[in-house]
C-alpha cells in the first residue's frame, strides 16, 4: 500500500488523523476507498440518486428572532424583530430574512422541535443521538449509514462529502463512521480545500511539489498497467480512479459556476465566526454542485449562534447572509429540477432563551427549536407546531429531533427503523423505534 502524509489534524474524537493523499488538490482524510469499494460491490449498491444536504448551524440559532417571532410577547421577550408576511398567507418571518419569507411556499419550518439536550454538540443533528451515548455506543454519522446502505452514483464522486472545517469548539465538529469503520467516513473537504483546486490559488512551489508528487504516482500507475491485471487489484484501480478524476476538483471550484448564480448565493468569507464555523456561502453553492456530481450526503456547518450576549447585533450582521444562501440554495434547486430528489435541513443543536439576557442576549433552551427543511419531494409551504406565547415548550404537533433525520433516511429510500451492520457483521439500529417519519410532510 503506498501511503502518502498530509497536514495533522485533531478532531472532535481526540483522534489525531492524516488526509492520506491530497492530488490535484483533493484530500480525502480517512476515506478507505478500496474497502469502500468492495463492500459496495457485494452489497450491491442501486443507482437511484437521492441526496441530502443538511447545513448545520453551530452554537444554535435564535428561534424567536427568525421563524417563530412573538410580537405580542413583552418586550423582555419578544426582542427587537418584526414580523413580516411571507408567501404563504398567515405565515410570518422574521424582518431579516426577506427572501426566505420569498420562498415560504417551497419551504417547510417545524416550529416544535423537542428531545434535544443541552449540549454544544453536532452529534444530535448528524447521528441522532447525544454525543456521549454515540461515542460510548459507537453511533455512526449519518452520512456513513447513507454511504454503508447506499453506496456512490457514478464511481468517482465520494457518496458523502463532508464540508464541515475543523471547529475550535472541538464537538461542533463532525463525528466519524463509528462502528461503521472508516471505510465510510466522509471524504472530508472542509478546511479550505476548495482553494486548492485551482493552481493560480496555490504558491507555486506547493504547486510544483504536488505535480512531482502526482508524476511519480502516474509513473507508477503506469508500470502496473504494463503487468498482467491480476497484478493489482481491481478496487485499487478504480479507487485511484476517483482519485485522479477532476470531476471532484470541478465540483469543488465555484468560480466554474455562472457569476450570476454565485453572487445569488452571496461568496461569504472562510474566516471563522467565534469558536464555530464560518459563514462561506460557496460552500452553500459547491454542496449543490457536489450533488450534482454524484454525491448523495453533503454536510455544511454554518456560522456561528451562541449569542449570549449581543444578540440582535450579531444577528444584524449575519442574518442577512444567511437569509441569501440558504434562499439561493433552495430556489437554485428548483430551478434545476432537483427539488424531487434533493433535501434540504438547516437546523442547529438547540433554540435559545425566551428571555433576554443582561447583556442583550438569549441563552441555551433545548426545550424547544426551530428547522427548516426543503425539497425531497415534501410537502412544503407550511408551518409545522407551534409553541406558548413565549416561544418557550411546543404546544401543539411536537416534533422529536429524531423524527427529522427519520425524514432525512425515507427520502433517501432507507428504512429508519432497520439496521446496518457493524464491522463485525452484527446488525445495529439506524435510529431508535420510537423514531417516525413526519408524516404532515410525506
Amino acid at each position: 500500500m503506498m501511503t502518502l502524509g498530509g497536514p495533522s489534524h485533531r478532531y472532535c474524537d481526540g483522534r489525531t488523523r492524516r488526509s492520506f493523499l491530497k492530488i490535484g488538490g483533493l484530500a480525502m482524510g480517512g476515506l478507505g476507498l478500496p474497502h469502500l469499494l468492495r463492500a459496495e460491490q457485494a452489497a450491491g449498491v442501486g443507482r437511484s440518486h437521492k441526496a441530502v444536504i443538511m447545513v448545520y448551524l453551530s452554537g444554535g440559532l435564535s428561534h424567536q428572532d427568525t421563524f417563530d417571532l412573538k410580537p405580542e410577547a413583552p418586550e423582555e421577550i419578544r426582542g427587537e424583530f418584526a414580523p413580516i408576511d411571507t408567501s404563504v398567507p398567515g405565515v410570518r418571518f422574521g424582518e431579516l430574512l426577506p427572501k426566505l419569507a420569498g420562498c415560504a411556499d417551497k419551504l417547510a419550518v417545524i416550529r416544535s422541535i423537542v428531545g434535544l439536550r443541552d449540549e454544544h454538540t453536532s452529534w444530535q443533528n448528524l447521528t441522532g443521538y447525544p454525543m456521549g451515548q454515540a461515542q460510548r455506543e459507537g453511533k455512526p454519522h449519518f452520512g456513513s449509514v447513507v454511504t454503508r446502505l447506499r453506496g456512490d452514483v457514478n464511481g468517482v464522486v465520494p457518496p458523502f462529502c463532508d464540508l464541515f472545517p475543523t471547529m475550535q469548539h472541538r464537538p461542533y465538529n463532525s463525528g466519524g463512521p463509528g462502528l461503521l469503520g472508516l471505510s465510510y467516513a466522509g471524504a472530508r473537504l472542509g478546511d479550505g480545500d476548495q482553494e486548492l483546486m485551482t493552481q493560480t490559488k496555490v504558491e507555486p512551489a506547493r504547486f510544483d511539489r504536488r505535480k512531482a508528487l502526482l508524476d511519480r504516482f502516474d509513473d507508477w500507475r503506469d508500470r502496473v498497467d504494463s503487468q498482467p491485471v491480476d497484478g493489482m487489484d481491481a478496487f485499487y484501480r478504480r479507487a485511484f480512479d476517483v482519485l485522479t478524476s477532476d470531476t471532484v476538483a470541478k465540483a469543488l471550484d465555484p468560480t466554474r459556476e455562472d457569476p450570476r448564480v454565485r453572487d445569488r448565493y452571496g461568496v461569504g468569507s472562510s474566516t471563522h465566526l467565534g469558536d464555530g464555523a464560518p459563514m462561506w456561502n460557496d460552500q452553500l453553492l459547491i454542496a449543490r454542485r457536489l450533488v450534482e456530481a454524484g454525491a448523495r450526503v453533503v454536510t455544511v456547518a454554518y456560522g456561528f449562534w451562541d449569542t449570549h450576549g449581543n444578540n440582535f447585533d450579531h444577528l444584524r450582521t449575519h442574518l442577512p447572509l444567511f437569509d441569501q444562501g440558504i434562499s439561493a440554495l433552495v430556489e437554485d434547486l428548483h430551478a434545476r429540477g432537483l427539488e424531487k430528489d434533493v433535501t434540504v435541513v438547516v437546523w442547529g443543536e438547540f433554540g435559545r432563551t425566551p428571555k433576554i439576557n443582561k447583556d442583550a442576549g438569549r441563552d441555551h433552551w433545548a426545550k424547544v427549536n426551530s428547522a427548516l427543511l426543503a425539497g425531497g419531494g415534501l410537502d412544503v409551504g407550511q408551518v409545522i407546531g407551534s409553541t406558548d406565547k413565549v416561544a418557550g415548550s411546543a404546544v401543539s404537533t411536537p416534533i422529536h429531533y429524531q423524527d427529522v433525520l427519520a425524514t432525512v433516511y425515507d427520502r433517501l429510500g432507507i428504512d429508519p427503523h432497520g439496521f446496518v451492520d457493524d464491522l463485525a457483521g452484527r446488525p445495529i439500529p439506524i435510529l431508535p423505534s420510537t423514531a417516525r417519519p413526519i408524516r404532515q410532510l410525506i
